[in-house]
């Protein structure tokens, strides 16, 4: 067949297919070239959801008249102009391609103003921009006005969901744009009628209250900041509590120098950090803004740039995941950081008498093994021995959790403290004391290997046998002794004796996958998680024992001490606090 040029008509409608999915990605790229031109002040009107009219009007830098007629041509652009440019993108647009798509399926009316000089005004239906540049009326800034929407391609229009459906979409992406971009006011009219008003947010403060606006009161009321910053590299934002998670990943916003991003290493690592505080089948809820070098980030691997590729995608997975783990272990039952001081009532061991809840439930477990005890058991030093411990006095200092008052049903402790009510699940909350202790003693510890009597087999590509060639020294660190045997083949002829009842060539082959896909890999930690938090959970104190007040308070006390100690390891709550007002409206006081 004769090679042809595609008519400018058609390749622009090619194009249309990959930039403007849907009218809220028309938005979206709106958007983007007015944050882009330094717009302080943002207006979307939207009609229709989007398909009968979309106006975006900013009050940014404007365009020129002379350069109005090259502003509906495909790949023209004022953000980039050499090749090194693309090496350090700094804008949210650069391909040059978004208005000529969008005007290849729609009828656009652009219309600027720059600041001195009078404003002027083009227009396209569908085909080429009219040549005629026109005189307009507009204040400084820019206007595009987008109408009927797909008008000229029915198949398209017809794949469109329902008219609300497509407003719903539409302004999930003014809510993104909003996240991202705080320093910016947006207000928001639907068809005809004022929808949302976001003002300008430029302290702590402001940013907090968008936030609640946005994403609901609650998580901003539970949820930790994080502002963590080192040489070319900085996250800030919020993430959840673990108490607060969610059954769907809809509250997830991640941004890149500005831009929101899906990206599976960043899930990956946020999701690690969480791995033992979220019930199973839940999801954390986040807004985090990553600033990184723009050299060592490549936005250009998507048409709507919602992907991207980081240079040191190792570095940056630690980073994120550390920063967030951190966070998270901050937190202890109570509220507060982990506590460093011994409160009141909580009194030194006296020689002679050994009482040590922890150290009892580690006795329980005596079964896990030689190939575990001596190489790794942790050095936990005995709970102190509770004594009575009465109530302060009035003018007293009073712990986070309170002081115990009574159990009930061998179950739960009920405590009071200042706001009221205290009620704590005393299982999952040594499970948790045993859990984080075990896991102290554990880190830098080294794993004790043994060779297998009989190596094991595995096939693999060889694609994945050359990764455990250049991979060989990590797997080493991880107790793995894998050598390659054949073009497709692997043998594991050593292993962790802590791990000789797993299905080592399955965990083989998942370590494999993650060197590919993320270059670094976690298995073998959440391998030794589960076996730890296995042992903590069998060791811990069971239902229906019965403990004195002074051991229920020790349990209180271990508790504001621990990190992540308001979850167990399997991610349910440990304990729950009822204020006043809450036991008043219970009761109908006050009516």
């Amino acid at each position: 067949m004769t090679i042809r040029r595609l008519a400018p008509r058609l390749a622009n409608q090619i194009a249309a297919g990959e930039v403007v999915e849907r009218p809220a990605s028309v938005i979206k790229e709106l958007v983007e070239n007015s944050l882009d031109g330094g717009a302080r002040n943002i207006q979307i009107e939207i009609e229709a959801g989007g398909v009968r009219r979309i106006l975006v009007r900013d009050d940014g830098v404007g365009i020129r008249a002379e350069d109005m007629p090259l502003v509906l041509e495909r790949h023209a652009t004022s953000k980039i102009s050499e090749l090194e440019d693309l090496e350090s993108i700094a804008s949210l647009g650069f391909r040059g391609e978004a208005l000529a798509s969008i005007a290849s399926v729609s009828r656009l009316t652009l219309t600027s103003a720059v600041d001195g000089e009078g404003a002027s005004s083009v227009s396209a239906e569908g085909t080429a921009m009219a040549s005629v540049v026109r005189p307009a009326s507009h204040p400084m800034g820019t206007s595009v006005e987008v109408a009927d929407l797909f008008f000229n391609t029915p198949a398209r229009r017809k794949f469109l969901r329902t008219e609300r459906t497509e407003t719903d979409r539409a302004i999930e992406v003014v809510r993104q744009m909003a996240l991202g971009h705080p320093a910016a006011g947006f207000r928001t009219t639907l068809n005809g009628k004022a929808h949302s008003s976001y003002s300008p947010a430029r302290s702590l403060e402001e940013q907090q209250r968008r936030l609640a606006l946005i994403c609901g009161k609650p998580f901003a009321e539970q949820s930790l900041r994080i502002d963590e910053e080192r040489p070319d590299i900085c996250l800030q934002g919020w993430v959840s509590l673990p108490t607060f998670s969610r059954s769907q990943q809809d509250l997830q916003y991640f941004y890149v120098n500005g831009r929101i991003v899906s990206d599976k290493l960043i899930n990956h690592a946020i999701r690690q950090a969480y791995q033992d505080v979220l019930y199973h089948g839940r999801h954390p809820a986040y807004v985090l803004y990553l600033t990184i070098d723009p050299a060592a980030v490549d936005v250009n691997v998507h048409p709507t740039k919602h992907e991207v590729r980081f240079r040191d995608s190792r570095m940056l997975h630690g980073f994120i995941y550390g920063v967030v783990h951190r966070a998270l272990a901050r937190t202890s039952a109570g509220g507060g950081a982990p506590a460093t001081t011994t409160f009141a009532g909580v009194q030194e061991p006296v020689s002679g008498e050994p009482y040590s809840m922890v150290q009892d439930a580690l006795n329980l477990r005596n079964d896990v093994g030689s190939a575990y005890r001596p190489a790794y058991a942790p050095p936990i030093g005995s709970m102190p021995r509770p004594q009575p411990t009465p109530l302060p006095p009035v003018d007293g200092e009073v712990p986070p959790l309170g002081f115990a008052v009574a159990q009930i049903k061998g179950i739960y402790v009920v405590a009071e403290n200042t706001q009221g009510l205290v009620l704590v699940d005393m299982h999952a909350a040594h499970e948790r004391i045993l859990y984080e202790r075990l896991k102290s003693g554990w880190d830098g510890a080294t794993l004790v290997a043994q060779p297998l009597l009989v190596p094991i087999s595995i096939a693999v590509s060889e694609r994945e046998a050359d990764l455990v060639e250049r991979e060989s020294a990590v797997l080493a660190q991880l107790g793995l002794g894998v050598r390659r045997v054949g073009p497709e083949a692997l043998a594991l002829y050593q292993a962790p004796a802590l791990f000789r009842n797993l299905d080592m060539e399955a965990l083989v082959r998942d370590l494999i996958a993650d060197l590919a896909a993320l270059g670094s890999s976690s298995r073998i930690r959440e391998q030794i998680n589960d076996i730890l938090s296995s042992i903590a959970c069998h060791g811990s104190v069971r239902a229906n024992r019965r403990l004195t007040i002074a051991e229920m308070n020790a349990l209180l006390r271990e508790m504001e001490a621990t990190e992540r100690s308001g979850q167990c390891n399997h991610g349910r709550p440990t304990w729950y606090q009822m204020d006043m007002q809450e036991l008043d409206r219970l009761f109908l006081r006050g009516r």
